[in-house]
């Protein structure tokens, strides 16, 4: 099973970015799905994730900023952020809460980062 993200990059503070991430793999099926998010010297924050169903979930500072949304048949998360700020700067992971066939429960799987720098 492998998750790849893809965007990221440089912004200036105010601009919009996008990043998403494609799981693939001998995949039985996928519950939440998100991203989180390492600042340096930070610790890694739920930035926000979504559910099968589409209910989602955001941290509080990206609340009305950032939209994550999930193609189920792709098996695709994306995360679109708008009025992006210097503080949104850090490497951002996506995951995928997934059972791989053969197994019996769901376990979390995980993007290899991609960054996200906002600055002028």
């Amino acid at each position: 099973v492998q998750l790849q993200a893809s965007g990221g990059g440089l912004v200036q503070p105010g601009g919009s970015l996008s990043v998403s991430c494609a799981a693939s793999g001998s995949i039985l099926g996928i519950n939440t799905m998100g991203w989180y998010r390492q600042a340096p010297g930070k610790q890694r924050e739920l930035v926000a994730s979504i559910a099968t169903a589409g209910n989602t979930n955001y941290a509080y500072d990206v609340k009305g900023r950032f939209t994550i949304s999930r193609d189920n048949a792709k098996k695709t998360v994306s995360l679109r952020m708008n009025s992006l700020k210097p503080e949104d700067t850090a490497v951002y992971y996506c995951y995928a809460n997934l059972r791989v066939y053969g197994s019996i429960g769901y376990t979390n799987y995980w993007g290899q980062g991609t960054l996200v720098t906002v600055s002028s």
